[in-house]
C-alpha cells in the first residue's frame, strides 16, 4: 500500500517552491551587485512560476483524501513536514543562511537545495502508484532546469 498519492507530493512541491521563493527574495536583499540582485529576483519569479506549474498539475489530479481527526489536519501535516523536515527547512535556513553573506554563497545554498529537491522527488516517487509517476517526473524536470541555471550562473561568478 502506498503512503502518499502523487497529489500529496505535488502539494509538498508547492510548499517547497514557496519556501524557495522566500530564500531568493532574501538573497536578492543581501546581494551587492545589480546583476546578482536581478538574478535572485528572476529566480524568485521562477519559483513562483514553478509553484503555478505545480498548482496546475495538482488541479488536474485525483486528490488523496485521507481520514482526518479535524478538517485540514492532513494539509497541516504536509505543510509542517516540508517546513520542518525537508529542503528549505527552518533549521537549515537558520543555520545555513547565517553563512550566506554574498552572491556565491547564496548560489551554493540554492544549488544544494535544488539537488535536495531532485533527490527527494526521486525517492518519494517510489511511494506513489506507477500511474502517477509522470506528475512526479514533471516536478523533477522543473527542478533540474533550476539546478542547471544556477550551476551556469555560478561559473560566471567564480571565473
Amino acid at each position: 500500500m502506498n503512503s502518499f498519492e502523487a497529489s500529496d507530493i505535488v502539494e509538498i512541491a508547492i510548499r517547497i517552491e514557496e519556501n524557495g521563493s522566500n530564500f531568493y527574495k532574501f538573497a536578492e536583499q543581501i546581494a551587492k551587485q545589480e546583476d546578482a540582485k536581478k538574478l535572485f529576483a528572476d529566480l524568485a519569479k521562477a519559483e513562483v512560476a514553478h509553484k503555478k506549474f505545480f498548482e496546475g498539475i495538482f488541479a488536474k489530479m485525483e486528490k488523496h483524501n485521507p481520514t482526518e481527526s479535524y478538517d485540514g489536519e492532513y494539509g497541516s501535516y504536509l505543510r509542517n513536514y516540508v517546513d520542518n523536515n525537508i529542503i528549505f527547512t527552518k533549521e537549515a535556513m537558520d543555520k545555513e543562511l547565517a553563512k550566506v553573506k554574498d552572491t556565491v554563497t547564496a548560489i551554493d545554498f540554492a544549488i544544494r537545495r535544488e539537488l535536495d529537491s531532485i533527490l527527494y522527488y526521486h525517492e518519494i516517487k517510489r511511494l506513489v502508484p506507477p500511474a502517477q509517476h509522470e506528475a512526479i517526473e514533471q516536478i523533477i524536470d522543473e527542478e533540474r532546469k533550476h539546478y542547471s541555471l544556477l550551476t551556469e550562473v555560478k561559473k560566471r561568478y567564480c571565473a
